[in-house]
């Protein structure tokens, strides 16, 4: 029953796409319309995952969850996208809906913040969708705050607007994150 993370590999990565899908679905259908989240399916998600990891794999890092041997949850981070050279992108944090609430996507919150702080970075940052409560409040908890930044994403026919958040990697990680939340594209 208990957690384990890995770094992933490229067998994981159509299991990554299907999850990401049904977590995207699960977060943002209180508020994205569904036709918004009818595409891209669990295995066009799967298709995007092994384009993206064959052109970042050096210098990004997934890491997935697994319970009882089955993945619930995986993270996503590498360099920012703004190029900062100090600055660690945390691009995703994404739980099976059904894992939610039981520390999941807490350790997977403070295990990207070591591998970020491993690298050198001072600094990491996200972007999280404004409308997403659950997962900024997850955030905030991690101690995780905005940065005033917004930006659009287009999800499906929707332009939905992002929110930057950002939090010092200084020192040991402060997550006091009690429950999870879908953490959505931090994606």
């Amino acid at each position: 029953m208990t957690v384990t993370l890995r770094p992933a590999t490229t067998g994981d990565l159509m299991l990554v796409g299907a999850l990401h899908q049904r977590s995207r679905v699960a977060a943002y259908s209180s508020f994205l319309p569904a036709a918004a989240l009818a595409e891209p399916t669990g295995a066009a998600m799967g298709s995007y995952w092994v384009e993206r990891w064959t052109w970042e794999h050096d210098d990004h890092r997934m890491t997935v969850a697994e319970r009882d041997g089955r993945l619930v949850g995986f993270s996503y981070l590498g360099p920012d996208d703004e190029g900062d050279p100090g600055t660690g992108l945390l691009n995703a944090i994404h739980l099976d809906p059904a894992e939610r609430g039981r520390g999941t996507g807490r350790q997977l919150m403070v295990d990207a913040l070591e591998a970020m702080r491993s690298r050198g970075w001072s600094r990491a940052v996200l972007w999280v969708l404004r409308d997403n409560a659950r997962a900024r409040a997850f955030y905030e908890r991690g101690g995780w705050a905005a940065t005033g930044q917004i930006r659009d994403e287009r999800i499906g026919p929707v332009a939905v607007p992002q929110l930057r958040y950002g939090r010092p990697l200084c020192g040991s990680p402060d997550v006091t994150a009690r429950r999870d939340g879908p953490a959505g594209p931090a994606g």
